[in-house]
């Protein structure tokens, strides 16, 4: 997954296709870039990098624009198909163009470390694994991509990351006690970033806000809030804001019940001192 200047996605073909449907629609109602922006609460420069393929729009530019050209469903449409980047699942593809520009972003994980934690032999492991069988080409792929978001977490120093892991996540041993350890060293070393908070949620709370299943909460710049949930061969981007807000409530609840940061760098220096 690379990135073009102000963070926005290397262009694709289904990006300029949105976007060539974009223009068409704005053209045949006879409206500048400018006015379009206007109509829906963009500025003429995204409209512009969304037309020419080279910008992700999100979903609160699909929905504004669909109504403002018609109602067509044209655009809705179009926007079902914008994926075909290289290492990244179909379904995630929207959310990873929110990540990349969050001011926040929150991540509940019971099943595995969480993408933007994960070691490159941790990450090759779960490839691996994966069904059907990936060819190699497809798993580097994959992990180029998994990297370059990895990125975000230096890069982006004024974002917020908090991270709630289930302690049963690290004593399960994916990959072998190399690989465990390396995973260890890693989380402890990203725990020291300024930007991040690292939470464990340990074995012996006996039950918790988060049990219905992982989650994803992210906060883009204008403030506005996400919520993602993935299962096996599917994802659901969620942008009605009474739903996110009670999944934030959840994500605030679990972080009262996890560990705080101090203590879960010791819980994690005592299982690396296990290994």
């Amino acid at each position: 997954m690379g990135t073009g200047n102000g963070g926005e996605p290397e262009s694709s073909g289904s990006l300029r296709t949105f976007g060539a449907v974009l223009q068409a629609l704005r053209e045949y109602h006879g409206l500048s870039r400018e006015e379009l922006g206007d109509l829906v609460g963009f500025s003429k420069h995204t409209v512009a990098s969304i037309e020419l393929g080279r910008r992700m729009p999100d979903p609160d530019f699909v929905e504004a624009a669909e109504k403002a050209l018609g109602n067509t469903g044209a655009l809705r449409r179009a926007a079902e198909h914008l994926e075909r980047e290289a290492g990244l699942a179909s379904w995630f593809r929207r959310w990873a163009g929110l990540e990349k520009q969050a001011i926040s972003l929150y991540t509940y994980e019971c099943r595995m470390i969480p993408g933007l934690l994960q070691t490159e032999a941790y990450a090759r492991q779960l490839f691996m694994d994966e069904l059907p069988i990936l060819t190699d080409e497809q798993i580097e792929a994959n992990w180029v991509a998994r990297a370059n978001r990895q990125r975000l977490l230096r890069e982006r120093q004024n974002s917020a990351f908090s991270f709630i892991i289930e302690e049963q996540v690290l004593l399960r041993g994916t990959g072998g006690v190399d690989i465990t350890r390396e995973s260890v060293d890693q989380l402890l070393e990203i725990a020291q970033l300024r930007n991040v908070e690292l939470q464990i949620m340990p074995l012996a709370r006996e039950s918790h806000a988060g049990l219905h299943g992982p989650m994803q909460l992210l906060e883009d710049p204008s403030n506005k809030w996400f919520a993602y949930l993935e299962a096996p061969e599917c994802g659901m981007l969620l942008s009605d804001a009474k739903v996110v807000s009670r999944l934030y409530g959840r994500y605030a609840r679990m972080r009262s019940q996890a560990l705080p940061l101090q203590d879960s760098v010791s819980l994690l220096q005592r299982i690396r001192g296990d290994l």
